[in-house]
Parts: structure tokens; sequence; C-alpha cells
């Protein structure tokens, strides 16, 4: 294989690779059948994230590609700073290290390399265009270490690898956009074209619909600053739960959250309904444990109040023509509101509706039937009772 090929199969969006790994793994595999004696290569790419900054791939002949998410924290950590990598980032030019020498071993990681037999080390930056600078590692076991045409060869590969990993970088960015701020499955369906109005499907789904208890007594005494901490300690305590369970998380409404379980065999909803009591125990074993640590820094307990339903679902796009918001609608989501509603009046943290407590597994006890507002029937709600999972919160 010739080295030209390797850039024109970069420039064309690497064909016959569909994921991040696998262009890796082929553009290692094409550098060596080229005759340049690469034994690792890595790739450095940053992203926009919450939480990661980034990911790091590696490629070793006749291995798979490990990929490893980096968190901001490393960014800034001793470890990283004093990298070859972080020397890349930070300069925007290419450096080589003969790291067989010893007076090259300029940082730590060159010693580990050496111990298992690499020679030369290549860090070359993927600049792309917006001025941000990634990196590439091409590193070898070849006793004289990289040939002169070797660097030039790799520079030449790394100007459209760069454009590449700036398309993949960019579509992942907005792949991790989609799911911060619209949860993963609908993010998934947007990714993939479902951006028009009213386009939405009928699902069936378990709803989980909770809300902060005294909410509006504390908007009232505490800077907004304070209110908005301690939303975000309870949704850290739902979210986890819900998505561990395999929940999706819709909406965040003021102090509410809107999440459901989608249904997609009717022979799974016993599990599902099951599996949202699961969430709902260990979200209330999270709340516990955050009030016992407010306890101790003299703040006031969290509470919040919880209704599961059953039900059907328009999913999808709802808005104006300019500005959409992927969400789920219907009268199940006004049962479940409504429900979690009564949490307060019958001192009951979790309710549930008829349909679900004949769904579940689990056993719920009565609690009565009542008028729901925008409900045309009165609505049984049921609780915990003898649940050895929730019953310590009813």
């Amino acid at each position: 294989m010739e080295v030209q090929e390797i850039f024109e199969w970069l420039v064309d969006g690497a064909p016959g690779a569909s994921t991040s790994q696998d262009v890796v793994a082929e553009l290692g595999t094409r550098i060596r059948a080229a005759g340049i004696p690469l034994d690792r290569l890595g790739a450095w790419v940053r992203t926009l994230h919450p939480s990661i900054m980034g990911r790091a791939f590696r490629w070793e002949p006749g291995k798979p590609v490990t990929v490893n998410e980096a968190s901001y924290a490393m960014l800034r950590s001793p470890i990283f700073l004093d990298s070859p990598v972080a020397a890349v980032f930070q300069s925007g030019k290419a450096h080589r290290w003969r790291i067989a020498e010893p007076s090259e071993r300029a940082f730590p990681i060159f010693n580990e390399l050496v111990g298992e037999g690499f020679t030369d080390y290549y860090g070359v930056p993927l600049k792309f265009v917006d001025g941000q600078v990634h990196a590439a590692t091409y590193v070898t076991k070849r006793k004289e270490g990289f040939d002169p045409e070797h660097l030039a060869a790799l520079d030449y590969i790394s100007r459209p690898l760069s454009r590449l990993a700036e398309i993949l970088a960019l579509r992942r960015t907005a792949v991790n956009f989609l799911n911060t701020y619209v949860g993963r499955n609908a993010g998934e369906k947007i990714i993939s074209g479902k951006i028009l109005r009213g386009d939405t499907d009928t699902i069936r789904a378990v709803i989980w619909f909770s809300d902060l208890r005294g909410f509006t007594a504390l908007a009232n005494t505490v800077e907004p600053a304070v209110l908005i901490g301690v939303l975000n300690d309870l949704f850290d305590c739902q979210v986890p739960a819900i998505e561990a369970r395999g929940g999706e998380v819709l909406k965040f409404m003021g102090d509410g959250l809107l999440a459901i379980f989608p249904i997609r065999d009717a022979s799974e909803t016993a599990k599902l309904c099951d599996s949202a009591l699961e969430a709902a125990d260990d979200a209330f074993t999270a709340v516990q444990k955050l009030n016992e640590a407010n306890a101790k820094a003299s703040k006031s307990p969290i509470r919040f109040g919880l209704a599961l339903h059953v039900g059907d679902v328009a999913y999808g796009n709802i808005g104006g023509a300019g500005r959409l918001d992927f969400t789920c609608i219907g009268p199940a989501v006004n049962v479940a509101s409504r429900i979690e509603g009564l949490t307060a009046k019958l001192e009951r943290p979790v309710l549930a509706s008829a349909e679900f407590a004949r769904k579940t597994t689990r056993k719920l006890e009565s609690a009565g039937s009542f008028e729901l507002k925008g409900v045309a029937t009165p609505e049984e709600v049921f609780f915990a009772g003898n649940n050895p999972k929730l019953a310590r919160w009813a």
C-alpha cells in the first residue's frame, strides 16, 4: 500500500470504518502496510461534554483499539501536564523524541515505553478549523527509529486525519449535546433525522413524575444560587437511579422531573414497572444519604414526591416553527402529574396508579380513589405498604 492511498482514504472519510475506533484500527493497519514501522498509534481528541474532557484511542498490531475517557480533572493533573501529549497540545507543533536515548526521555511515560521495547516517539498536532489542538502519536520499536521519510509520510497522513477527526468529533459533540439536553433515546432520534415539528410517535411507557416538596416556600427564602444547588442535589439523586434501571429523563420543569421507561414489547411491562420501583428505592436512598450529610452541615432536608403510571404518550417534536422541544405529552402524563400532587396530601412519598399497580409484580396497597383535576373519572392510587423495597419510604 502507498502512503497516497492512505491520504485519499482519509480524505474520502475512511470508507468502511463506521466508528472512531474503526478509523484508528484501520489507519494503524494501513500505515504498517505502507512500510512505516508503526507499533503504536494514539489519538487524543477533546470533546464538548459536561463531565468528559475527551477521549484517548490506542492501537497496537494484533490488539483491539482501547478507548479511555478523560475528565476535566485529568486535564489539570500533574500526570497529564507532564506528558508528551500535553506538550503537543500546548505548543501546537510536532515533537519527536528518540526515547531509546536516555537524554530524550523528557517525560515519565517514556521510561515505561522503553521498558516495553519502544525506541522513537512522534507527536503531531491535529488542528481543527476553530483553532483547537488535538493530537496523534506514532511510536515504533524499530531499533533505528523512524527515518526522515517515515516522519514526512506521517505528517502528510495527519493532514486529512485532522479533518476527519474534526468531523467525527463534531458529530460526537452533537450527540453529547442532544443526550445531555433532551435525553439519550431522544437524542438518537433527533440525530437520525426526527426534526420536523409534529414528528411524533405514540409509545407506551412507564411514567415517572416527581416534584420537590416545599419548593415555593424555599424559593422565597433562599438566594437563586442556593435554590439551584438544592435542585441539582435532588436531580443528582434521581437521574443516575433512573438511567441505571433503563429509564430516560426527558425534562426538568422547575423543581419537577419527567422520565419514561419505554415499553417496546408488552411482555416487558411488569419488568419495567419493577425497574421503576427499584429506581425509586435507589433515588430515595440517595436522598437519605444526602440529608444525613446536610444535617451535619446544618442544612434543611430535601424531600420529594413521586408518581408512577403506565400509559400511552405522544413522543416527539412539539413547539414553534423555529423552536422545538422533544418530549412526551398526553393524558397519561397528566394523570401522573395529578397523582404526584396527592403525595403531600396523603403523606406518601411514592404513589402509583391503578394501571401501574396491576402491572408490577410488587405488592402495593390501595390508598383510595380520588378526583384528579382534568381527569374524567376518579383514580385509585396505591402506595408501597408492605413492599420490602419501598415500605420504609411510606
